[in-house]
């Protein structure tokens, strides 16, 4: 029997040869996919256990507000009201024991820019319980002002600083015009302070 091969119409292919790439091909790329699920089901492993924590922590905070409205509740009780005054009574006093007049004057003789001068000062408790301060100053301009409130937010002593109000006097003696301003602040106490940069 005669075989007769063209091998300008068809060409001598090596099959062993092209199973072979082809099979190294597949490989890498089971290699692959398999490195690919195992990253999805870490991933996924790593995201049940955070959502785990998530309602474990959402289970604690439920636990801790129904605790607070009972003792509210608890609190908020006719016979319970000569108490609930005391202590509210306490905790402003505590408040305003933690406010130095020799530290607010030291740290704002650190940080008073040049030609503005304080005029009043005013401690009181806002409606958070927190210690705030009503600080009047007077200046020859807005900027310095300005520069005033900078600072003090820069400073550990004060927080949420800005000007209330401003408004143009008259300066009797110099006869010339002072801008007046208006600065809330809130008081940080030393010892509130150093907890915060405690932690």
């Amino acid at each position: 029997m005669r075989l007769d091969i063209n091998l300008a119409s068809h060409p001598y292919e090596d099959a062993k040869e092209f199973w072979r790439q082809w099979g190294m091909g597949l490989a890498l790329m089971g290699v692959v996919t398999a490195g690919l699920l195992g990253f999805t089901l870490w991933k996924w492993h790593r995201a049940a256990n955070d959502r785990a924590k998530v309602n474990a922590l959402e289970q604690q905070i439920a636990a801790l507000d129904a605790k607070l409205t009972r003792s509210q509740e608890v609190l908020n009780r006719q016979e319970n009201r000569t108490l609930r005054e005391r202590s509210t009574y306490l905790n402003n006093l505590f408040h305003e024991k933690a406010f130095s007049w020799t530290m607010v004057f030291e740290d704002l003789e650190l940080i008073m820019p040049p030609h503005l001068h304080v005029v009043a000062i005013k401690p009181e408790m806002n409606p958070d319980s927190h210690l705030a301060i009503k600080l009047t100053v007077v200046g020859e301009s807005h900027d310095r002002a300005t520069e005033l409130v900078r600072k003090m937010e820069n400073s550990q002593h004060f927080q949420q600083t800005h000007i209330a109000s401003e408004a143009t006097t008259t300066n009797t003696q110099g006869g010339g015009n002072e801008v007046k301003f208006e600065i809330s602040a809130l008081y940080v106490s030393d010892a509130i302070a150093a907890g915060k940069g405690g932690h």
